[in-house]
């Protein structure tokens, strides 16, 4: 089987044994592969190793692999490190929604399916995660892979009445159902046991940031936000993607603690 290159990031580790790692990559060009690198941490006199001493989390590199449909597992060659990441490490907030992202694209998507502009977004993300604008690039991000995936909630219109929560004299929206997939209003509250009540004002600026201009993919001019407003928003979109998926999120816990 030939041998293929693949700008990638790693979304998840196993340690196999004492040398070797099973590993879940994103590649820009090939998706997401499960690949074994088999001696992963074995080095030889001169320190020198094929995999740079092994593959850590949310790692940016080169990877040569083989691509094995029809098996669990494909072979990882070779991979050269291009970026750790290491501002995210120095920050607990930045380095849990790292792995929430990287969970959440592991969750949504299929292995061996190419989405080359979600590539670049979590690229993206990631490169942003260590700066002041943090909330705000990830919650931009989490909407993109939802819309990408499929997964995007309606938050326009009420799940009860039809009416649109965005236009001239329209209800006011101020909670979402998780099993409605949507947003509902006042009055339409008490048909949805489920509902978690939300500030009206932060539904609109969750409709705003799917409104933003974007330069590459990327959304510009995102606002300012706090966790004040961005815990919220993440508890809503967690919430509904649990009950679509019908699975737990491991990385929630820590994201909204």
């Amino acid at each position: 089987m030939p041998l293929l290159k693949d700008r990638c990031i790693c979304l998840r580790k196993i340690e196999y044994s004492e040398t070797s790692q099973i590993v879940v990559l994103l590649g820009r060009e090939h998706g997401i592969q499960r690949l074994i690198a088999k001696g992963a941490h074995r080095r030889t006199k001169s320190g020198a190793g094929k995999f740079d001493g092994g593959l850590d989390l949310l790692e940016l590199g080169d990877a040569i692999f083989s691509e094995k449909i029809e098996r669990d597992m494909g072979l990882l060659a070779e991979w050269t490190l291009r970026e750790g990441h290491l501002a995210i490490r120095r920050n607990l907030r930045a380095m849990y929604l790292g792995l929430y992202a990287v969970e959440l694209v592991g969750l949504l998507f299929q292995e061996h399916d190419p989405h080359p502009a979600l590539f670049d977004r979590l690229e993206n993300c990631l490169d942003e995660l260590a700066s002041p604008k943090i909330e705000e690039v990830f919650l931009a991000f989490e909407l993109d892979l939802l819309r990408q995936a499929g997964y995007l909630p309606e938050l326009s219109i009420c799940a009860g009445c039809g009416q649109a929560a965005h236009a001239s004299g329209a209800v006011e929206v101020s909670a979402f159902s998780a099993a409605a997939g949507a947003v509902v209003c006042r009055n339409c509250q008490p048909s949805f046991p489920d509902r978690i009540g939300i500030d009206p004002r932060l539904l609109h600026l969750l409709r705003g940031l799917l409104l933003l201009p974007r330069c590459k993919g990327t959304p510009q001019r995102l606002p300012r936000l706090t966790r004040h407003q961005s815990d919220p928003l993440n508890r809503v979109l967690a919430e509904h993607l649990e009950y679509s998926l019908g699975k737990r999120v491991r990385m929630r816990q820590y994201v909204l603690a």
